[in-house]
């Protein structure tokens, strides 16, 4: 056994997961093969031995799966894969019923088949550390546990109790493990704490020498009952409608997870382990799971470990920060940097408004307090952290100053030169703008090298993404501390280069504008808000247009044309962007801030929001025939043809970010794997031929030009390919 180390003495087999030449163990073809070996191993020494220990002589206990693997495989292949998955549970199954106690002793994280190795065990021991994290995450990557993680999760917790860990991929502590009873005993973490694990290991089997698991005993009874349970029978029909509400049809993993749970439990346990294997069989198979885990996972790691980082300075963390501009935004920022220990200098034109700024901070943190995510303490030393001003002179020896002021030009360029003095020596500065090129806001600045794009997306505390934005002289040190300081604060960067609206402005602005295009032609508004729910958006087009306000897009507008007009040349407004005028001009709708756009906002407390009546009269064209297809196509189309425009225009430069920043910052449904890995696992020439019918039908927005189509083939990862290299260390779930 390569992967293996089986020692036998005292009557007590050791098994030590180690693969060489990687820095986790891993269920690689290799320890799948050594997994089958030692079945056999145990089996012939049975005699001799009167307890089992699995352990690792990693740092970690066990990481998972070879996802590379898996990104070879196509629906034909489903017979393999069942036919290998059923082997590894037989191996598992051998050494929990041999009628010899099996320990495992969980020196680390064990996540998703790694969890599944330590379930093997009667009986697991973990050290108490809260870093260490255990669970079955594969919902996230379109997969299912089916090393038997579906089935023993299931009759460990029960449906209810197991749904959070299955269904939604929850992950938990060795403290929260040992509240469930998944495990059963904590040592102290240090140096003595595997020679703890390892004496309470022998004590225990002293002590349980024909230990088995629980549902092997004929008088088990399933926590909370089984499906013929009338108490559990009578909540059955209401569980797939309310998954079914969450995921809209478009994620298997969650429906086939619930579905093996129910079956399961009406079978004994070899049946149910083969319904598990059926299932993960033609998830692992299917289209979803490989565009989930080539972004969630792949696309992820490489963001995460600074792909786009450039040069190679030491990492960075500013330890002041002023900021510009005490709003919402400001607000925000100010809040998850004070959160990350980071000294803040809030500024507004007044004492008044910065004090409201920090305001924000304290009805958030005592939200924390309250639900008991945060001491009394900490709450204060975070407050205390940050200091709200109306004096320019209080940003002296910021490392970092980040304007968030209104979207205006000559705004953004006043408090720049008022601000920028004030940066402490070899410092830099930012600005938050979401649609204004930096190479144009850097012409106010005394130093364009050190001037970058930092764009948030609100609220600040919520949104994981913050898109980086290189101006025509942002210098690398400066990007790569923008990129580091983003990761300080624990966001996920990506890099882009400058254009209007850069990426993610850019590609949203085709969403939304093709909601109203839509609208505009006749289209009634719920079908098109619905069409872009049921598609997998977060909400549709005319209800996040209301969001960020229609008087904000109409001013993105104006600006734009002014802009235009500058450089001698002549903007064209769209049909969305005609309308969203219209609508606020006109009919005095500039969006919910303004007390209503598209939408109706009662003042009740409670009451929900409608489309405006209006709407109807205004827009809607009885008897016109449109299909739902068509508007779904169109909302994922727009924009994926937008993202592999800003491929082809090196406004992105990698996949990788046009995949996490369209979800991330857009919303783009993640049962696609982001913008262009719906191009690429819908196919490039079945993508290519829907655009240009939606092109002919509905405009050139839709228009693909011999420039992109190169570029989708040019960026178009080897990952889509059969006959992938084998996994390197890091490609583990």
């Amino acid at each position: 056994m390569k992967t293996i180390r089986y020692t036998l003495q005292d009557g007590i087999a050791t098994v030590t997961f180690d693969e060489p030449g990687s820095p986790v163990n891993t269920m690689c073809q290799q320890w799948q093969d050594d997994l089958h070996a030692l079945a056999s191993q145990v089996v012939q020494d049975r005699a001799a031995i009167r307890g089992i220990l699995l352990t690792s002589a990693k740092s970690t206990f066990f990481a998972g799966a070879d996802l590379k693997a898996t990104m070879r495989l196509t629906p034909a292949d489903a017979p393999a894969v069942y036919t290998g998955i059923e082997r590894v549970k037989r191996d598992f199954r051998t050494l929990e019923t041999l009628g010899i106690p099996v320990v495992s002793c969980l020196n680390g994280t064990a996540l998703g088949g790694g969890w599944e190795v330590a379930l093997v065990g009667h009986h697991r021991i973990a050290v108490d550390d809260a870093r260490i994290q255990f669970g079955l995450p594969e919902v996230t990557l379109g997969l299912l546990p089916g090393a038997s993680g579906v089935t023993k999760m299931t009759r460990h917790l029960g449906l209810l109790g197991a749904q959070p860990y299955l269904v939604e991929g929850q992950l938990f502590s060795p403290q929260q493990a040992h509240g469930l009873g998944l495990v059963h005993a904590l040592v102290a973490p240090g140096a003595n704490a595997q020679a703890e694990m390892q004496a309470q290991a022998l004590a225990w089997i002293d002590a349980n020498p024909n230990a088995q698991h629980p549902w092997e005993a004929k008088d088990y009874k399933v926590p909370g009952g089984t499906p013929a349970n009338p108490k559990v029978a009578a909540m059955l029909p209401v569980a797939p409608a309310m998954l079914k509400k969450q995921t809209r049809g478009r994620y298997p993993a969650p429906e086939a997870i619930l579905a093996c749970m129910v079956e399961g439990l009406q079978v004994d346990v070899p049946t149910a382990l083969r319904i598990e294997s059926r299932y993960l069989a033609q998830l692992i198979t299917g289209p979803n799971a490989r565009a989930m885990i080539n972004t969630f996972f792949f696309n992820m790691n490489a963001i995460k470990s600074g792909q786009s980082r450039p040069g190679k300075a030491p990492r960075y963390k500013p330890g002041r920060v002023g900021l510009l501009g005490a709003g919402m935004m400001g607000a925000g920022i100010a809040y998850v940097q004070a959160r990350k220990g980071i000294a803040t200098v809030l500024k507004d034109l007044s004492q008044e408004k910065a004090e409201a700024g920090k305001a924000y901070s304290a009805k958030l943190t005592q939200a924390s307090v309250a639900k008991g995510r945060l001491s009394e303490a900490e709450r204060d030393s975070l407050l205390a952290r940050i200091q709200p001003t109306a004096q320019a002179a209080d940003l002296a020896g910021c490392d970092l100053i980040i304007e968030a002021v209104f979207e205006n030009r000559a705004l953004k360029a006043q408090v720049t030169q008022e601000a920028e003095p004030m940066l402490a020596q070899g410092g830099f500065f930012a600005s938050n703008t979401s649609t204004l090129p930096i190479s144009g806001l850097a012409k106010a600045s005394v130093a364009p090298s050190k001037f970058v794009g930092i764009h948030f997306f609100s609220p600040v505390d919520k949104m994981k993404l913050v898109e980086i934005i290189r101006g025509a002289q942002t210098d690398d040190d400066t990007v790569a501390r923008a990129f580091d300081y983003v990761q300080a604060i624990g966001k996920l960067p990506i890099v882009v280069n400058d254009a209007r609206g850069f990426f993610t402005s850019r590609v949203f602005g085709t969403f939304v504008m093709e909601g109203a295009a839509m609208l505009g032609e006749g289209i009634p508004a719920p079908v098109i808000e619905n069409a872009g729910v049921q598609c997998g958006m977060p909400v549709g087009p005319l209800a996040v247009l209301d969001e960020t306000a229609l008087s904000l897009s109409l001013h993105v507008m104006e600006q734009t044309m002014a802009d235009f007009v500058a450089e001698g040349r002549t903007y064209t407004p769209t049909p969305g962007e005609q309308l969203v005028a219209d609508m606020v001009r006109q009919h005095g709708r500039p969006g919910r801030a303004g007390g209503g756009g598209f939408y109706d906002y009662p003042a009740e407390k409670g009451a929900r929001k409608s489309l405006w009546p209006q709407l109807k009269t205004l827009y809607e064209k009885p008897g016109q025939a449109w299909a739902m297809t068509d508007i779904q196509d169109r909302l994922l189309y727009r924009q994926a043809v937008e993202t592999a425009r800003c491929l082809s225009d090196n406004v992105l430069t990698s996949v990788a970010e046009a995949n996490i920043g369209s979800i991330f910052g857009i919303g783009f449904p993640a049962w696609t794997g982001g913008a262009m890995q719906f191009i690429y696992g819908m196919g490039i020439e079945n993508f290519e031929r829907r655009a240009s019918e939606l092109a002919q039908r509905f405009g050139p927005g839709f228009a693909l030009s011999d420039q992109v189509r190169a570029a989708i083939r040019r960026y178009q990862p080897a990952l889509y390919t059969r006959g992938l290299p084998t996994q390197t260390a890091g490609d583990r779930v």
